[in-house]
């Protein structure tokens, strides 16, 4: 089991959980397992991205390494111009949708992909010894932001259809696309109404992008927009907003990409992948079209490998984590939302009209806690899980599990009654909080 990656890498608190030690400990461990490789680095517009960037970066020279900088940019840019320019490995320095006192490092093979767990743990192990090359051997680091401009022009030319008809708002939550996304969208002719794209080094998140939705949603329904779009640090997430100001969070559109490429007749399209929390709605809805839906562990990587083990082309999250593996390796926010606006131009629709069907209430809450493996393997709490799910039936589920990456434990339940769903996620966490308290009383 890995000490420091999660399920999106490693993520801490920069100079707490996430020093320039840990960060230096990881770039010489990739540079000391993989001699004499070449790493392409970018970040988002956290202020502690440069600290982190350059750490990661100084192991690795110092293990023999090679570092390319292209500076700010989005995860998905990271992992096609690695896999495009023929690095061995690509790196993003990030926290994603956490906020700014948060920092990650996220790492991509040759491929594109997220490594895996395997070898997550591998590199771990090699925290422990320090690889120091001779002078003669050392590392160079280059620093070329130019580079994104070849991933811009892949996202300019993944629709074929212009988007001059649309009027589209865009929340880049002052992370990472916050220049890239309204170029392209531009590029590709739609009229762009911008907001969160003014980054000042520690508003990345703050009451904006993919998990603070409602400030998109009266943008869009102000401005008479067709759609609206909100983005998180990195970018490898969206969240969509129909005309009417709903949210299409990424179960609807993972619904959306599935229909589209099976009425176009796209290969190996009888399957998605899916997660433990994606919508029993969708999932009813997907299987009357002849589409059956996989489930996975929460976490993009894990959609990922089921993607790849199974050679199937559409993935993805409720978060707005989503895979189109025919044209990108990773999640992409600005490619999903690309293909969210073109379908809608093409099939002359507004997005509200393509999801007639209905959605699970779902209730979802976060508890903070000190120990979050102590509590969640609590026997109180799984007495009251089982009591809770008899409740509720064979129709309806409930779901609590550990955060990957930030010290909760997050409770989901979903039913057909929303009140129920409401009820009984109350009532798991209270139990929770009260379990986290005991816990703490006795550590006293």
């Amino acid at each position: 089991m890995s000490l420091f990656f999660g399920t999106d890498g490693i993520r801490g608190i920069v100079n707490d959980d996430l020093s320039y030690s840990l960060a230096y400990k990881c770039g010489n461990a990739l540079g000391g397992k993989y001699p004499g490789s070449k790493i392409l680095i970018g970040r988002d517009t956290r202020k502690s991205g440069t600290l982190i960037a350059l750490a990661f970066s100084v192991g690795a020279m110092n293990a023999g390494a090679n570092v390319t900088d292209v500076e700010v940019c989005p995860s998905a840019g990271v992992s096609y111009l690695t896999r495009t320019l023929g690095y061995d490995f690509g790196v993003v320095i990030s926290a994603s949708h956490s906020s700014s006192e948060y920092n990650g490092i996220k790492i991509f093979d040759s491929t594109g992909r997220k490594i895996g767990t395997r070898k997550e743990e591998e590199l771990e192990r090699c925290f422990l010894k320090e690889t120091i090359v001779s002078y003669d051997k050392v590392g160079v680091y280059e620093s070329n932001p130019r580079l994104i401009i070849k991933y811009e022009e892949f996202l300019a030319k993944s629709i074929s259809t212009s988007l001059k008809s649309k009027t589209i708002v865009l929340d880049g939550a002052n992370g990472a696309i916050y220049k890239l996304a309204p170029a392209v969208f531009r590029d590709n002719g739609a009229k762009i109404i911008g907001t969160f794209c003014k980054p000042d080094g520690l508003n990345i998140n703050s009451d904006c992008g993919s998990q603070h939705i409602k400030r998109l949603q009266r943008y869009v329904q102000k401005y008479k927009a067709d759609m609206g779009f909100a983005f998180d640090g990195d970018g490898d997430r969206v969240i969509a907003v129909d005309e009417n100001g709903n949210v299409v969070d990424g179960d609807k559109i993972l619904y959306l990409l599935a229909l589209n490429y099976k009425e176009e007749g796209k290969p190996a399209l009888s399957t998605v992948v899916g997660t433990r929390h994606t919508n029993l709605g969708v999932e009813n809805a997907l299987k009357k079209k002849g589409i059956s839906l996989i489930r996975t562990d929460i976490g993009d990587k894990y959609v990922s490998q089921k993607l790849t083990e199974n050679n199937l082309l559409i993935g993805g999250e409720q978060s707005g984590h989503i895979f189109v593996t025919d044209k990108q390796r990773t999640g992409d926010g600005i490619l999903t939302a690309l293909l969210i606006a073109e379908i809608c131009v093409k099939k002359n629709k507004k997005l509200s009209e393509f999801f007639d069907f209905e959605m699970y209430k779902q209730a979802n809450i976060n508890c903070l806690v000190s120990d979050k493996m102590r509590v969640i393997n609590s026997e109180k709490l799984a007495r009251v899980t089982d009591a809770e799910e008899k409740k509720i039936g064979a129709d309806g589920r409930i779901m609590v599990r550990v955060s990957g990456t930030e010290p909760y434990i997050r409770v989901m339940v979903e039913t057909k009654d929303e009140n129920l769903s409401n009820e009984t996620a109350m009532r798991v966490a209270e139990t929770i909080n009260k379990i986290n308290k005991e816990f703490n009383t006795c550590a006293e």
